[in-house]
């Protein structure tokens, strides 16, 4: 479509209002605006890379971001007021002139009732350039007038640093990615990064594009406090029943945490069953044993679920060997990994002190071994106050048993 047909006909530009669930409460709690073009057979086509393409003049931009959020402001000022509006700007444009056309028309509109609290501007991190000090204050300002922030991160590459930089209320992710054949449980680590960076910067986390099940599932597992997408409610012309997705999302939700809850127990039984294998097979370890002696009595009693197995002090140094099987099942040493040092590892010391409380092993999350660039889990188990064996379980393995991955 040609830019300047569109700045000719603004007439038939539109909003159109796609809902945004909060996950608490299974309820539409806003809407973001999205500009439309009616063609005159009645065709919608949508108007979101006009804002992007940086060849369209500027003043082209600004006339029809302006017309745009009158159209959308005036329905929102005609309702009770009671959910979000969410606007997109280009953060190039909008520090085009410092923020002054987007305060002047909501200021503007305050003054006749708008509730300034009840509306974000989101901006994509993409957008954000050698400007973002400016940027910075200029958020910093809209915030103290009642404005919230949204950042939209789609690009994988997203700068972890703006965000902290930038403070947003909300963080906002695609889960269209899940479409890719691109190892999206490794974007399940990078999106749980950003979920724990969310809740630290006081943030929410909105997952966008939900088109299908799976990706409502992602999102509901990886710390979605909001959603957005045509699996749940296609944009609409106007504002729509707060409910009217409730009983499809509570019925899904149930269906996440029953097949949560089955994998927790196949998760806590595989722990309990490797601790009772333990309690069986260390009566038979002599108290002269050497450490590559104590690993290879395991491994013969872990043959069955175990690759790797070594063990380390409470300072994370690695006392024995790598006990390894090899292509024909047998254990090998491997006396390179004797002395290395693994107390950088996420989560290290937190699990010795657990085991150290609880007395028994854990079993980690899935993770991927960089030596056999495969996922996999650990198991760790107390041998004693100051000593700990780590056992390393094949992705085959676990693909094996219902609920392990």
């Amino acid at each position: 479509m040609d830019p300047l047909e569109v700045m000719l006909n603004l007439k038939q530009v539109i909003p159109y209002y796609q809902p945004v669930i909060s996950a608490d409460t299974q309820l539409i709690v806003g809407y973001e605006v999205l500009p439309l073009f009616k063609e005159e057979n009645g065709n919608l086509k949508q108007l979101d890379w006009f804002f992007d393409d940086g060849s369209i003049p500027g003043d082209f931009h600004f006339e029809l971001n302006n017309d745009v959020q009158q159209k959308a402001l005036h329905t929102f000022m005609e309702s009770d007021q009671s959910m979000n509006l969410t606007f997109y700007y280009n953060a190039r444009l909008l520090m085009k002139d410092d923020g002054e056309s987007l305060l002047t028309l909501l200021q503007s509109s305050a003054q006749k009732g708008l509730d300034l609290h009840k509306i974000i501007i989101e901006i994509k991190e993409a957008s954000i350039t050698e400007q973002s000090n400016d940027l910075r204050k200029l958020i910093k300002y809209m915030k103290t007038l009642g404005i919230r922030i949204a950042i939209d991160v789609e690009q994988r590459n997203a700068s972890l640093e703006r965000l902290v930089q930038l403070e947003p209320n909300i963080v906002k992710v695609d889960a269209g990615f899940l479409d890719d054949d691109l190892l999206p449980q490794l974007y399940g680590d990078v999106h749980h990064s950003l979920s724990m960076l969310s809740r630290k910067i006081g943030a929410a986390l909105l997952f966008k594009g939900i088109t299908t099940y799976s990706q409502l599932n992602y999102a509901w597992r990886h710390g979605g406090h909001y959603y957005q997408g045509s699996y749940l409610k296609q944009p609409q012309s106007n504002f729509v029943e707060a409910d009217c997705s409730q009983e499809k999302i509570k019925t899904d939700f149930q269906r996440f945490v029953l097949f949560e809850r089955k994998k927790m127990k196949a998760q806590l039984e595989l722990t309990n069953w490797i601790n009772e294998q333990f309690k069986m097979m260390l009566p038979s370890v002599k108290s002269d044993d050497s450490y590559d002696d104590i690993i290879l009595k395991i491994g013969e009693a872990c043959t069955n679920f175990a690759f790797r197995i070594y063990i380390c002090n409470e300072e994370g140094i690695q006392l024995s060997s790598n006990a390894e099987k090899n292509a024909i099942g047998e254990w090998e040493l491997h006396y390179e990994g004797r002395n290395k040092n693994w107390s950088w590892r996420p989560y290290f010391f937190e699990n010795v002190m657990r085991m150290n409380v609880e007395k028994k092993g854990l079993l980690s999350d899935l993770y991927t071994d960089i030596e056999r660039d495969e996922r996999i889990r650990t198991y760790s188990f107390p041998i004693s106050e100051t000593l700990y064996v780590f056992l390393d379980i094949p992705y085959a393995y676990l693909y094996e048993q219902e609920g392990l991955l």
